[in-house]
């Protein structure tokens, strides 16, 4: 639930990182080149499915679902570091570190926007 016209601007900029790093995992999952010898959909399927569990509480711009999603965000952004810091800074894993950590500090904005009025 949305709670102030802010919290439906940092629900929108979370909704667009979001679907920016979705978009990211599957571009990599093709460049620079697919990995030989494993199935793509199973490749997808790993990548995609703990995030894909966020899909509804993050439209819907649900605080429980965003703080859940951070935990799991953190798994990606270690992920994210580790290959670009080990492919000496490929686009593909820099590209995907920056936006695992906007979508982390959007959710968190979020967050703190969307807080309930106390009576």
């Amino acid at each position: 639930m949305l709670h102030n016209d802010k919290a439906k601007t940092t629900a929108r900029l979370t909704s667009g990182l979001y679907l920016a790093v979705l978009a990211t995992l599957v571009l990599t999952t093709f460049y620079p080149a697919p990995v030989e010898g494993v199935s793509i959909a199973l490749i997808l399927t790993v990548k995609l499915l703990p995030l894909l569990a966020f899909v509804v509480p993050v439209f819907r711009g649900h605080n429980r679902g965003y703080i859940w999603m951070s935990f799991v965000l953190i798994f990606y952004f270690m992920q994210a570091v580790v290959s670009a810091w080990l492919s000496e800074g490929a686009v593909g894993p820099m590209v995907m570190t920056i936006l695992t950590a906007l979508l982390f500090t959007m959710a968190m904005v979020h967050l703190k926007v969307n807080r309930p009025i106390a009576n």
